[in-house]
């Protein structure tokens, strides 16, 4: 169940995101993070996929972001906190055994990749995948991170399993690395930080 704290949150996050009058302009929050070629694919990535294949191997038109809307903006701020509050953290080292093991969460506790993959599950019923995309990034302290973009037509908002807040993505203070390809889901390209003028990955 959700507590009242993150519920109270999310609706303070809808207040703030109708408040500055976004979710009825159509003008950007945020410039979306660029994106350049073809990149590597994250070993945990690429493990998931082996075991699950139809994850990956699914080609997603791309018809652009989604358009925000209050009752949307309502239900990513909603699954945000309902996943971190139903998702205890634990590393892969104590669940699995061994580093990088992507998965959905099992028995109520996961890393940071399981978050993403299950909040990506949930959202996908009501936005495409193409806008739904898994990201890899470095955290102040140097350390890798995953969480999910959704991508807008307000701009790139970050889904988090280290806050409830919604954010957009230069909001964060993360270097974003690479994410899936808004046209295939076995894909990744790199990302363009505006924020530093830096490209987060080599490309292939």
């Amino acid at each position: 169940m959700v507590s009242k704290f993150r519920l109270a949150g999310a609706t303070l996050a809808l207040a703030a995101f109708t408040g500055l009058g976004i979710a009825q302009s159509g003008v950007a929050s945020a410039q979306s993070l660029g994106t350049g070629g073809l990149t590597s694919q994250p070993i945990g990535h690429y493990e998931f996929c082996k075991s699950s294949p139809s994850e990956c191997s699914t080609a997603t038109p791309d018809r652009g972001p989604v358009r925000m809307t209050s009752a949307l903006w309502t239900r990513i701020t909603g699954i945000n906190a309902k996943v971190n509050g139903d998702i205890r953290p634990m590393s892969d080292i104590d669940v699995f055994g061994k580093d990088e093991v992507w998965a959905y969460p099992t028995d109520g506790v996961g890393d940071c990749e399981d978050y993403v993959l299950e909040k990506r599950r949930q959202l996908s019923r009501s936005i495409p995948l193409s806008n739904l995309l898994i990201t890899v990034v470095r955290k102040k302290n140097g350390e890798g991170h995953a969480v999910l973009t959704v991508r807008a037509d307000q701009g790139d908002f970050i889904l988090d399993n280290l806050t409830d807040e919604v954010k957009t993505w230069d909001k964060t203070g993360y270097r974003f690395l690479k994410r899936q390809a808004s046209s295939h889901t076995g894909r990744w390209v790199s990302l363009v930080d505006d924020q530093n003028m830096m490209v987060g990955s080599v490309q292939q």
